[in-house]
């Protein structure tokens, strides 16, 4: 199995993917004039020079909307409170590669010349790595690696692929989630515990991945009370299993929530302190940008933010709630009904995958998969999207989904989930391999049975049956797409679709997801 894995082809997919957005961005920047958006749009310092045009003519759709608060935050620090919002992680990731590998450039390029290099260069990386550890994870927990293969190739044209390659935290995210979620499923606890901390120190919603830990180990916890009674005399005592069990989950939740508290007590410290003599003098267009825009500077003498004095001063929530208006039904307005039409396809398709599984698997779904599968469940299905390793990721979708649903932008869904949670391409892939017969398959992985028209298949090599790599699937269903199915059909719409629309849109500040 290991060698075979080595042999899927789903990177060179994913790089190919990643040059032609790479492309598109350039080409449509050129063609489309920018909007005129209400964006955070610092001023450029120092002025730029004939190479960093260039860059800019060719990379700078890559820097819009959130980019642009990741470039400043890399370039500057956290000078304005609004950028608390966006985690350190990421913009400490692109700063390093930047005074690194881009260390010789630095006569050519101004700083964020080489930050935006160093961010498309490293969101081209985390893509690869996060589609390869896509694919692990679904041959570990669907066991079908056809299944698995196809989710991975569907993830390089990610509906959210946009935000992949821009200079947002989303592939760096998924990367690090789609690792920790493997590692735990091969019992690597600590090495697990260790990517969902970075990932914490990525994104905020990195936190509910504790619930992953915590379902493991109460998992492992419930089904050892329910062994036999040879099993039983075999384990240590109950209260020093429940020891063990609570001291791991403390120890596992503290690394994962550490990231978050230690952002939190920097951004007190830099914006509640009295400031220090070190403080490096704000540019006078930043300071003059502030006052247009009415941006709360670091710790200065016009008072400190209201968050301060709060019991527990937490700026994210803070921020989120005045900057930004993020809270419970508070986007539920008739003029965001656009905005709610954008979020449809992946409410709909991760509403159907969350239907979908409980139908399958309803007692499973009331016992939460903590009762000992029984002799007379042998017929439920052990691998597939429905398999019952697979319900964890379930809930932790349906969280994130109804979360993002009602109290959140909900046009940013699509991104919410498309690099948080396995479940979209997974049930896209289950819905392709299902339903497709041009990937139907006939003992073996390569065996596909032809449709009732005799024409050959595009996109499929006669010579590539057998045990070598897995062919593209998602290609022979492009290159074939008179043949496929009605469902078939709005599922790929949707994936190329928001791909497409990502591309022209995002990369001229035009609103998107």
């Amino acid at each position: 199995m290991k060698d075979a894995v080595l042999r899927v082809p789903g990177p060179r997919l994913d790089q190919m993917c990643a040059s032609w957005q790479n492309g598109g961005f350039a080409l449509f920047n050129l063609l489309i004039p920018d909007h005129a958006a209400d964006a955070f749009s610092p001023p450029r310092l120092p002025e730029p020079g004939p190479w960093d045009l260039l860059v800019e003519r060719l990379l700078g759709g890559l820097s819009r909307w959130d980019a642009e608060h990741f470039l400043f935050i890399a370039e500057r620090g956290y000078l304005y409170e609004h950028n608390c919002a966006f985690f350190p992680l990421y913009p400490l990731a692109v700063r390093a590669l930047a005074e690194g590998a881009f260390w010789p450039f630095q006569g050519l390029l101004r700083p964020r010349s080489r930050l935006l290099l160093s961010a498309v260069l490293l969101n081209s990386l985390f893509s690869v790595l996060a589609a390869a550890a896509l694919y692990q994870l679904g041959c570990v927990v669907l066991r079908r690696r056809r299944v698995a293969f196809l989710a991975a190739v569907l993830f390089s044209l990610s509906p959210a692929n946009v935000f992949m390659a821009a200079a947002y935290s989303e592939s760096m995210f998924a990367f690090l989630a789609f690792s920790a979620m493997w590692q735990l499923e091969k019992g690597q606890s600590w090495l697990s515990g260790l990517l969902f901390s970075l990932a914490s120190g990525v994104r905020a919603n990195g936190l509910i991945n504790a619930g992953f830990f915590l379902y493991s180990r109460g998992k492992c916890f419930a089904l050892q009370l329910q062994g036999g009674s040879g099993s039983v005399r075999k384990l240590p005592p109950l209260w020093k299993r429940l020891l063990s069990v609570a001291s791991s989950v403390v120890l596992m939740c503290t690394g994962i929530f550490l990231p978050f508290a230690l952002f939190q007590y920097y951004a007190y410290v830099r914006f509640c302190g009295a400031g220090t003599a070190l403080e490096p003098p704000v540019p006078k267009p930043l300071l003059q940008l502030a006052l247009d825009k009415g941006y709360r500077l670091v710790a200065t003498d016009g008072g400190k933010p209201p968050w301060c004095s709060q019991r527990f001063p937490v700026a994210y929530s803070y921020i989120q709630d005045v900057y930004w208006n993020v809270g419970f039904l508070r986007y539920f307005e008739l003029k965001q009904i656009p905005n709610f039409l954008l979020a449809l396809p992946v409410t709909l398709l991760g509403s159907w995958a969350a239907w979908t599984y409980v139908v399958a698997n309803p007692r499973h779904c009331l016992t939460l998969g903590l009762e000992r599968r029984k002799n007379g469940e042998e017929g439920k299905p052990r691998a597939g999207f429905c398999c019952p390793a697979v319900f964890v990721y379930v809930v932790h979708a349906t969280v994130l989904l109804a979360f993002g649903f009602f109290c959140m932008h909900v046009q940013v869904l699509t991104r919410f989930l498309g690099s948080s949670s396995p479940v979209l391409y997974w049930f896209s892939a289950h819905l392709l391999q299902e339903h497709e017969p041009l990937l139907w398959s006939e003992g073996t992985d390569c065996q596909t049975s032809a449709p009732r028209s005799e024409k050959p298949l595009r996109g499929r090599s006669p010579g590539s049956c057998g045990k070598g790599p897995l062919e593209n699937p998602l290609l022979r269903l492009l290159l074939n797409c008179r043949l496929i199915t009605p469902l078939g059909k709005c599922v790929l719409g949707f994936f190329v679709t928001y791909w497409l629309l990502g591309l022209i849109l995002h990369c001229n500040f035009l609103p998107w997801t």
